[in-house]
């Protein structure tokens, strides 16, 4: 591969069209103010650069980027790309990631609003990361070990798995469909709204008016805390480890619960049981 050492470029497309090319220690940054610095590369790889002028990483195919830092100038710094291996990177800029697929992250820091729209097949470890709208409408994404500070997350997604994560962000998971999160705490108002077959695994989901209008939806030796109006209108079964404050017009399925300090059934339409489950595991609908 052809190396590039030591260089600053601030003109447009400075690395237009490259091919096997190492680029290291690097600086993309300057009075030009150029654009597309690296648009419709392959074989490229990138290794502690600075970045600071915008779309640098457009149609690429065959990319890695190691150590590296995109500041929140470094606008939409991956569109179109395929084929990706980013790690040890901090990507600060709006819009990181949009429209790839097969894309690995591992030791990232995020900071993004709208990160990750419409991306088929993202693999992130080990990643810290905030921002709004994270990973709307994207599939096949595998997350572990992932935290996540934001709003209105993971909407629209589509055959998932999530993994020793903890995502602090309302509105996650509206419209989720095929999902399945384990061994994870999910903080956040209105979790999972609308959402068909999601599966929770090992959880702790804190937050008021957890997963309403949901389809499908599975709870396995979950905890809820301050979780209240819980489950309206959901077809649902839950097996619940610990006290909830109160459950609303489930509308089918079995809930299995220690105990719940209320209970809302103002609709005829929802049938949903709900149990209370004693130590011995036998099961009874409170009076």
């Amino acid at each position: 591969m052809t190396m590039i050492e030591n260089k600053t470029f601030d003109q447009e497309r400075a690395l237009y069209g490259s091919t096997g090319i190492t680029v290291r220690d690097c600086s993309f940054d300057g009075p030009a103010d150029g654009e597309s610095a690296f648009k419709e590369c392959r074989d490229v790889r990138v290794e502690r650069s600075f970045f600071n002028l915008r779309y640098p990483f457009w149609h690429n195919e065959g990319l890695t980027i190691q150590d590296c830092h995109m500041t929140d100038l470094c606008r939409a710094a991956l569109w179109y790309t395929h084929q990706a291996e980013i790690s040890g990177t901090r990507l600060h800029g709006i819009k990181a990631l949009r429209e790839c697929g097969d894309v690995t992250m591992r030791d990232c820091h995020v900071i993004s609003p709208e990160f990750g729209w419409f991306v088929q097949g993202i693999a992130m470890e080990r990643c810290q990361v905030e921002g709004e709208y994270f990973m709307m409408r994207s599939t096949r994404l595998r997350f572990d070990d992932v935290t996540l500070k934001g709003k209105y997350s993971f909407q629209y997604i589509v055959d998932s798995e999530f993994d020793n994560c903890n995502f602090d962000t309302k509105d996650a998971f509206w419209h989720a469909k095929n999902v399945t999160v384990r061994n994870s705490t999910i903080k956040g108002e209105y979790l999972a709204w609308y959402c068909e077959n999601v599966t929770f695994e090992n959880c702790k989901i804190i937050g008021t008016q957890p997963l309403c209008y949901c389809k499908g939806l599975r709870l396995v030796n979950c905890e809820m805390i301050d979780t209240d109006l819980s489950f309206e209108r959901s077809q649902v079964e839950a097996s619940l480890t610990a006290p909830i404050l109160s459950i609303k017009n489930p509308l089918s399925g079995h809930i299995c619960v220690p105990a719940v300090e209320e209970i809302i059934r103002d609709d005829p339409a929802c049938t949903g049981e709900i149990l209370v489950c004693k130590p011995a595991n036998r099961c009874q609908a409170p009076k």
